[in-house]
């Protein structure tokens, strides 16, 4: 089931753009440096020009799968995974030009597709100008205050301060955000893109920047930009506080990320339960940015260790509330082990071939299912908010309503090598999966190592 097109409006500056996410709001997530075969290390001379415009010939895959919106990695100059930024204002040349990024929106928007860029504002890489400037002029420069630095006695142009980096990677010099002119700096550049037809910001270790600082920042820029999306990467912690403080309408949801496939691993269904009742929670104030992949974690696909399971791992993303992402590759079915070594995370951020005609059918299944379950949501776009119930739990069987007012699913899942009865409260069909009802009794069988969603019909 394709996606419905939204259509654009024209927002105060004449640029087209989208309206704000709705419950029927899902993102494709794609690493353009990984996905185009981009060279390892910035270079003003890449191989290949014009990288960023192979993303337009997979819009209408994207929009096929049931995406209402593209989620880019990194695009902008930097010095080589694009995490270490060094100018903001312009796309990476191993990816492109500006005007390529342009085309690339204007097709994306052509199609209904909203754009999210991937916005890394609590370090910078050491070719960032103002560090440069920190390098060459030592403690009289005047981006000195930009950064946390230490001088050794007596430096002068040419010294090298110590500074904060970023968990300790010393070439992701880390900024500081109590200085106001990087406030203006983040501002400017996040209306400089949403004026160029993006649609909102992905906040890159949203965690190691104080919330007040983004609170300053969103509320400055939503003056000129009142439907930009932010969502914050937030690992663990109080995610709704941080939403609220920061002025974000969503986190990433890494607790439920890890509970999936643990509980799925371990068959300890316990896990996800706990992790469903805190996601109520979150649900409460906002709706969560939900995943069971991304390019930083090895691929649910690895992950598992039960090939069998990961129907059920996409099951739960996409019957629980908020706002799911899928991650490029991860309908197919690819596998790859992120790895904590330099080159770790090449295996999760391959190149994608050409054209989606070139995809190999060996992930046809995993596709129909990513499709089928998104045609499933959007025809119940409460989804989007609604809190879960556990009705039946054991270590390898769990069953939940689904519900927001009147509107209900009960979602049956079987790690078991047995058939399992579970309860079915109010439901009278099977909407996606496979298991045998049994209305008059308000209960519903579910195969060996099967999983189900039931309804009261469609």
């Amino acid at each position: 089931m394709s996606a419905a097109v939204l259509t654009p409006h024209m927002s105060n500056d004449g640029n087209a753009s989208l309206p704000a996410p709705t419950a029927s709001s899902l993102w494709w997530q794609v690493y353009p440096l990984g996905f185009t075969g981009a060279e390892k290390a910035a270079t003003v001379h890449p191989e290949r020009e014009h990288r960023l415009l192979d993303l337009i010939e997979w819009l209408d895959y994207a929009v096929e799968l049931g995406a209402s919106g593209l989620a880019l990695g990194p695009i902008f100059a930097s010095e080589t995974h694009g995490y270490d930024t060094t100018d903001y204002f312009h796309v990476d040349p191993r990816l492109g030009t500006d005007e390529d990024f342009d085309a690339l929106i204007a097709e994306a928007h052509r199609r209904g597709l909203r754009v999210l860029l991937d916005g890394v504002f609590n370090h910078v890489g050491r070719s960032f100008g103002p560090f440069q400037e920190v390098l060459a002029k030592g403690p009289a420069a005047d981006a000195g205050a930009w950064f946390s630095l230490q001088w050794p006695e007596g430096a002068g142009p040419g010294d090298e301060p110590e500074y904060r980096d970023f968990e300790g990677h010393h070439h992701l010099v880390a900024l500081n955000h109590d200085e106001p002119a990087v406030a203006d700096f983040v501002v400017d550049v996040m209306d400089h893109w949403l004026a160029r037809g993006a649609d909102g910001w992905r906040l890159d270790a949203a965690y190691a920047v104080p919330s007040s600082f983004w609170g300053q920042v969103t509320s400055r820029v939503r003056r000129q930009h009142p439907d930009a999306y932010f969502v914050g990467e937030y690992i663990h912690g109080d995610y709704a506080g941080e939403v609220e403080a920061g002025g974000l309408d969503s986190a990433t949801q890494y607790e439920l990320w890890k509970a999936v496939w643990s509980s799925l691993n371990d068959a300890n269904f316990y896990e996800l339960s706990a992790a469903l009742e805190r996601h109520n929670d979150f649900l409460a104030t906002y709706a969560p940015l939900t995943f069971i992949g991304n390019h930083d974690v090895t691929r649910i696909a690895s992950q598992l260790t039960h090939e069998a399971l990961l129907p059920h791992a996409i099951v739960v993303l996409l019957t629980v509330g908020g706002t799911p992402s899928i991650y490029y590759g991860d309908e197919q079915g690819y596998r790859g082990v992120k790895e904590e070594r330099e080159g770790g995370d090449d295996e999760v951020r391959p190149v994608f071939p050409p054209s989606p005609d070139d995809l190999s059918p060996l992930g046809r299944p995993i596709f129909a299912l990513h499709r089928d379950l998104i045609g499933l949501r959007r025809r119940h776009p409460w989804l989007h908010r609604a809190t879960t119930e556990v009705l039946q739990l054991s270590n390898e069987v769990l069953a939940y309503r689904v519900a927001a007012g009147d509107d209900a699913l009960v979602v049956a899942l079987n790690l078991s090598h047995e058939p399992q009865q579970v309860p079915a409260p109010g439901v009278r069909a099977v909407l996606a999966g496979d298991a045998a009802m049994d209305a008059d009794a308000d209960t519903a069988v579910v195969p060996p190592r099967g999983w189900a969603i039931l309804g009261a019909g469609e």
